[in-house]
């Protein structure tokens, strides 16, 4: 029987409190050891952050070969390699360029996406989405709304559906599972007065043919997504918190070969 090598990819995922990242098995989206993760640096200013992604690229020599390019998630709309927004780092990354800087730092070439981009490409290649054709609309749910379109699994990068102005307020004031703790709604409650509003708009603009919920609160999806009534079917995210780093390495191998 003869042995396939096994595709490998390297994903690291910033975020505003641990930087984490692991080697992937691109044929299963599974890593292929146990992730490595390093509390983010306050300030976490673009040198303080490069220091810890390097160092953390560097931490799988027996997993990953020398000229595997490395994929990376940033918090913060991602254009052409530059970070356009900082959200929960630090203001100076504004105007960075992220691949730049992170390919300095490793001696990789890098693929930076959003956060949110990468999580629908991961659940697209192996998980809630897997294999579906046409609109998928990735919405995380946490202390803001992230989202991210897919077409036939190509991405539409940095949408930012979670802004959009419904009943006259920020959509994700309302709908955001941050305003369920805050407000003391019940899931049932938050499901049906503020998440049904709120996908129900976003339904009607894009058509998808299929929603995924992610962010922390979708392990307990089945306490709300039963009471929503929409044409899409919505279904609860699959990775969890290894889409960050997955979505990551399969879009740097796929982007830098």
């Amino acid at each position: 029987m003869v042995q396939h090598a096994v595709r490998t990819g390297l994903g690291i995922d910033i975020g505003g409190s641990g930087i984490k990242g692991a080697p992937v098995n691109l044929d299963t989206g599974e890593f292929l050891v146990e992730r490595v993760k390093i509390a983010t640096p306050q300030p976490a200013t673009p040198e303080a952050v490069a220091e810890v992604v390097a160092e953390i690229a560097a931490h799988f020599p027996h997993h990953v070969d020398a000229d595997c390019p490395l994929g990376v998630t940033f918090p913060a709309v991602i254009q052409h390699g530059v970070a356009r927004s900082a959200a929960n780092v630090d203001p100076s990354w504004v105007g960075t360029n992220v691949e730049h800087l992170l390919a300095k730092a490793t001696g990789r070439r890098v693929y930076v996406v959003n956060d949110a981009d990468a999580a629908a490409v991961a659940e697209h290649r192996y998980g809630a989405a897997a294999g579906t054709e046409g609109v998928v609309l990735l919405t995380t749910l946490g202390t803001g709304i992230g989202t991210a379109l897919l077409l036939d699994g190509r991405l539409v990068p940095n949408t930012e559906f979670g802004h959009l102005e419904i009943d006259g307020h920020d959509a994700e004031t309302r709908a955001a599972s941050s305003a369920k703790e805050r407000e003391d709604l019940s899931y049932q409650q938050w499901a049906e007065e503020r998440l049904q509003r709120y996908y129900s708009v976003v339904e009607d603009l894009l058509w998808p043919d299929l929603i995924v919920v992610g962010g922390g609160v979708s392990r307990k999806a089945d306490k709300f997504l039963p009471h929503l009534h929409l044409r899409a079917p919505i279904v609860a995210a699959q990775l969890r918190n290894t889409a960050g780093i997955v979505g990551a390495a399969v879009l740097a191998a796929e982007q830098l070969g």
